[in-house]
């Protein structure tokens, strides 16, 4: 099978180029500026074909498409910047996408949600992430949503902050009292689905979350990284008033500044305060995974 991918270059992008390479199919991925050394490296790796274009242009699209069995849809981001906004790239860039694939006659969509995507969410995220889901469940397109929760892996951005920050301080901040709950989930297993899915007729028209089987709060997330580690730091809980100070302040000056995205906003901040959980069986029953605790998922990459 001929597979599109867009967001290949992500953490969770590179997972799914391996494992579509390990399962014999061929891959063309999406990409911005093919010159950079990262996109060079990865399409060398995976012996990809690279096509020069962008979710935001439509008509870059089209070309990229031909002669493709299915498209795995990836692009996301967490922040905003510029013309980078969550409706522009999850929204709009999905509709393009759709277009693009139903006049290139691509039939099959493997498409990337999130955990905590409803209608009339609270977080600018989730909201851009349902209606980008309205119009995959409208195309016509043989379709399967997944809405991973917390992924984490080697190369990840989630524990791997936190134990680098571990390293050098004696303190680790938290967002609010920490009782959040939430259920990592293995970038492997993520990869997995998303692969799978592609040849399995049982996924095509279903949304499905992708998530551990524990219910871990954000304390004790942190918490068994500590443990793993074997370190002993204080969690310091940053009343949630200080911690939206902070990053309405970090929006203003980072992209100002530094032309950069901010690493806080008040829209994660409004995702860090709600439970985000999932019903990971149905996934884990087709796709045949089998969960692993998240102590021991974070320890075979952290004590290396």
């Amino acid at each position: 099978m001929k597979v599109f991918v867009t967001g290949a270059s992500g953490f969770v992008g590179e997972e799914i180029l391996r494992q579509l390479q390990h399962a014999g199919h061929s891959i063309r991925i999406l990409a911005r500026n093919p010159q950079l050394a990262r996109v060079q490296a990865i399409a060398a790796k995976y012996s990809a074909e690279v096509h020069p274009g962008d979710v935001l242009d439509v008509a870059s699209l089209p070309n990229g498409l031909k002669g493709v069995d299915a498209i795995i849809h990836l692009v996301g981001i967490i922040s905003e910047l510029g013309r980078n906004t969550f409706e522009s790239v999850h929204t709009l860039g999905t509709e393009n996408l759709l277009v693009a694939a139903g006049t290139s006659g691509v039939k099959r969509l493997v498409h990337m949600s999130a955990l905590g995507t409803r209608l009339n969410a609270r977080s600018c995220y989730h909201r851009s992430k349902w209606a980008a889901e309205e119009f995959v469940r409208l195309s016509g397109l043989d379709y399967t949503i997944f809405r991973p929760s917390i992924i984490y892996g080697s190369g990840d951005h989630f524990v791997n902050l936190f134990e680098k920050m571990s390293r050098f301080s004696p303190i680790l901040p938290v967002m609010g009292a920490g009782k959040s709950k939430m259920q990592p989930v293995p970038v492997a297993d993520v990869a997995t689905c998303f692969v799978r899915a592609l040849t399995e007729p049982k996924s095509i028209g279903q949304t499905f979350d992708l998530c551990g089987d524990e219910v871990l709060s954000f304390n004790q997330i942190l918490e068994t990284i500590l443990e793993v580690t074997e370190r002993e730091r204080f969690l310091l809980h940053i009343p949630w008033f200080l911690a939206r100070w902070q990053a309405a302040a970090l929006e203003s000056v980072f992209p100002w500044l530094l032309g950069v995205a901010p690493p806080l906003n008040r829209d994660q901040l409004i995702m860090l305060g709600e439970d985000n959980v999932g019903n990971p069986q149905p996934a884990n029953d087709l796709f045949q995974l089998k969960p692993i605790p998240f102590r021991d998922g974070i320890a075979a990459y952290l004590k290396r």
